[in-house]
């Protein structure tokens, strides 16, 4: 699930969290390392991006002509915008007032684009310094008909969107369908607007930072939990930045981790040599009393030699391998009653909540079944 930044983010719209360079960069390198070819000639759009903000601007702009870019397309929500959704961040911007098109009024009013193509100061190279902007007509929101219509000249979308806004975010990418690259959080993809693109395929878990915390930097004055402040300052983020939990990419990319299949020991084996002493000191796999299937509540623990079907953690996506797994659905909501769940407990799924030795539900759990060698 989601943790505590996540849920206040929903509830405050507190959704201004600003990616890091490194974390782009070293997801990023991770598709240029299975396909070299990821983004050469194609278009990259960077909406709900803060361009004078944004490290995805800086990122994508610096590495233009090694990345073989097309164009690069990034916009912003206008300050007014900005003001009604996060009343406390709104910041005035000197780098606009740089700038000879910059009007005090559609500066409140409009969003802004950002676009590149081409050495504009003639300095040999494309990249940052070759940015051109202007304003839109509209407040730069995503779901706007112009801003769709530059999500239909893109090739691929990346950008961190507004977490409260993920679902409609995915819906909006998907309906053009698009190639993209977003941050989430795992606990996201259980969602019931979600979860059916990761079963059937359409989108999954991308390559870097899934198992671990993540740093974010917000604007000054956030609101941020003094003890994910505390933990990025130990991270070595000290001033505004916070950590999320769970944080994760999203993609319909392909990379090489996707192909890697887990390394697997025998139901045995787990049982005898797990690090879990708790599952160790069980003996055995617990098996639903409501559903046809075990509970496996460690991914190291899947069994190898098992051919039925598995409740294994939300985790279990970070590792996914659609050619070694197959993805049933997930034991809650309508992706149960589906499978033909008839109880749906909303209790505990850990090892300690039983009913007479056997797991009394897949609640939370991803429900899977190996693969039939061809």
């Amino acid at each position: 699930m989601a943790n505590d930044a996540l849920l206040n983010a929903k509830k405050q719209q507190n959704d201004e969290f600003y990616t890091l360079y490194e974390y782009i960069q070293k997801e990023v390198n991770a598709y240029l390392e299975y396909d070299p070819d990821t983004f050469r000639d194609k278009v990259v759009l960077c909406p709900c991006d803060d361009p004078e903000w944004s490290n995805f601007t800086k990122f994508f702009a610096q590495n233009f002509e090694m990345l073989g870019l097309k164009k690069l397309i990034s916009t912003s929500y206008s300050m007014e915008s900005k003001k009604a959704k996060y009343e406390q961040y709104h910041q005035m911007t000197f780098f606009e007032t740089m700038f000879p098109q910059y009007d005090e009024e559609k500066a409140v009013l409009r969003g802004k684009i950002f676009t590149l193509t081409r050495d504009v100061n003639k300095s040999g190279n494309i990249d940052y310094d070759d940015l051109e902007w202007q304003y839109l007509e509209g407040t730069g929101d995503f779901q706007s008909d112009e801003v769709k219509a530059l999500r239909d000249e893109a090739d691929i979308i990346v950008t961190n969107p507004p977490f409260s806004l993920f679902r409609d975010f995915v819906a909006w990418i998907l309906e053009a369908d698009k190639n993209f690259l977003i941050i989430g959080q795992i606990g996201m993809a259980t969602y019931k607007e979600i979860f059916p693109k990761i079963k059937n395929n359409r989108m999954w878990v991308g390559v870097t930072c899934n198992d671990e915390d993540m740093v974010f930097e917000v604007p000054e004055g956030a609101n941020v939990n003094p003890k994910d402040r505390e933990k990025a300052a130990r991270m070595g983020y000290v001033g505004n930045y916070t950590r999320q939990g769970n944080a994760c990419w999203f993609t319909n990319l392909d990379h090489g981790r996707r192909h890697a299949p887990l390394s697997l020991m025998s139901m045995a084996d787990n049982l005898r040599y797990s690090k879990h002493k708790d599952f160790v000191t069980r003996g055995f796999y617990l098996h639903y009393d409501n559903f046809d299937a075990i509970d496996v509540p460690y991914i190291d623990a899947i069994p190898a030699d098992f051919d039925g079907i598995m409740g294994v953690p939300s985790t279990y996506l970070d590792r996914y391998n659609p050619e070694q797994f197959e993805i049933l659905g997930i034991g809650t909501g309508d992706s149960a009653k589906e499978l033909g769940i008839k109880k749906n407990y909303r209790g505990r799924t850990d090892l300690s909540y039983t009913k007479d030795g056997v797991q009394s539900c897949p609640y939370g759990r991803i429900l899977i079944r190996k693969r039939a060698k061809q």
